[in-house]
């Protein structure tokens, strides 16, 4: 079952996430491309779209589990900045923030439009029978971590996601969520636990937040 390549998956999110508050005096990386969306420049909203999908598919289809919904979710998101990227101020918030935000916001109206069901049977695009061993175990891993990401309660995932997968500082992610930074790395514990619990098979009823 490759225990400890998983191990180390596991340790590797436990590694705390440290960083600096954003320098408001610095000006927001995002935020000429955002002012060029207002224009309607489709440059801008081409370079938006290439700077940013990567990071919201990987977001949404760990938060949904479906990359289908995943890339329905990533539309949404851009039609919404189209629409509303002129109404956006500078200081506020920043774009990577909002941006982000809008993506959970959907990504949870989805999770309650089908009561938080796991949906796991992301497709394929390559015949694993084609498949050395080794990547075969690999995608296999891959798979139960999903499958065990997908039953932790939405806001243990939704915490783990931006600070393990997102690589957001707990500054940041905590910031994003609206909780306190004790607060997130209570549910970052918790998930971790929980995470644990599911991987090695075991029986243990997860912890709820």
């Amino acid at each position: 079952m490759a225990q400890p390549a998983m191990g180390q998956a596991i340790r590797a999110m436990s590694a705390a996430r440290t960083g600096e508050p954003h320098v408001l005096s610095e000006r927001d990386p995002d935020a000429e491309l955002l002012e060029g969306v207002a224009r309607q420049d489709p440059a801008a909203v081409r370079s938006l779209v290439a700077r940013k999908l990567p990071r919201l598919l990987a977001l949404a289809t760990r938060m949904l589990g479906d990359r289908m919904e995943a890339e329905d979710v990533a539309q949404e998101v851009f039609v919404r900045i189209w629409k509303q990227a002129s109404r956006w101020r500078e200081g506020e918030a920043k774009v990577d923030t909002w941006v982000h935000r809008v993506a959970l916001n959907l990504c949870y109206d989805r999770l309650r439009g089908r009561r938080e069901v796991p949906h796991d049977d992301m497709p394929d695009e390559i015949d694993p029978a084609a498949l050395p061993d080794a990547t075969l175990e690999a995608r296999a891993q891959d798979e139960r971590v999903r499958e065990a990401l997908a039953a932790l309660p939405a806001r243990q995932r939704e915490a783990l996601v931006l600070n393990y997968y997102q690589e957001m500082s707990n500054i940041d992610a905590a910031a994003l969520m609206g909780i306190t930074v004790d607060a997130l790395e209570s549910l970052l514990a918790r998930a971790r636990r929980n995470l644990r619990a599911q991987l090695a098979g075991s029986g243990l009823s997860k912890d709820k937040s």
